[in-house]
């Protein structure tokens, strides 16, 4: 199920907002994986970890899905002419702000006063949102590269 016209792929594939969305994405996923060790290396108590890393994994984590989630509405607006919640980018978008408030409800959490078994397993959920909504761009990245090759044979871009 395509979602770029010709003209979208074109502009698409010319943006700078692409590129900054291929390099932020792998730092993403690495700090991703350095949260979920540390936060499993913790839970398990196989290493004594401060849990002053938890939450700074989970920091760093949270602004670098922002930081994607607004390159990515320069994105849209540069390629959609809308600047979130474009209907091309709808459930990518709902997949973000769910991700990005159980990551903000983390420090909401540790704010109040919750105790680190349950800022733990906050952060696993966190970390579950982030992956659901990272494989869903990967479906869509696939589908559309797919689509990509398809127009080229055709001769429409």
């Amino acid at each position: 199920m395509p979602r770029y016209t010709p003209e979208q792929l074109i502009k698409r594939n010319a943006s700078v907002w692409t590129e900054i969305q291929i390099i932020l994405a792998p730092v993403q996923f690495l700090i991703f994986l350095t949260g979920v060790t540390l936060n499993t290396l913790y839970a398990t108590h196989l290493v004594a970890i401060d849990f002053f890393w938890i939450s700074l994994t989970i920091l760093f984590k949270t602004l670098f899905f922002a930081l994607l989630f607004i390159t990515g509405m320069f994105f849209e607006k540069e390629i959609f002419n809308q600047w979130v919640y474009s209907p091309e980018f709808l459930w990518e978008d709902v997949g973000s702000t769910v991700a990005s408030f159980f990551h903000l409800l983390y420090f909401v959490m540790a704010w109040m006063g919750y105790p680190e078994r349950l800022l733990v397993m906050e952060a696993y959920i966190a970390y579950l949102t982030y992956v659901i909504n990272a494989l869903q761009y990967l479906v869509r990245i696939i589908l559309e590269k797919n689509n990509e090759k398809k127009l080229r044979v055709q001769g429409e871009i």
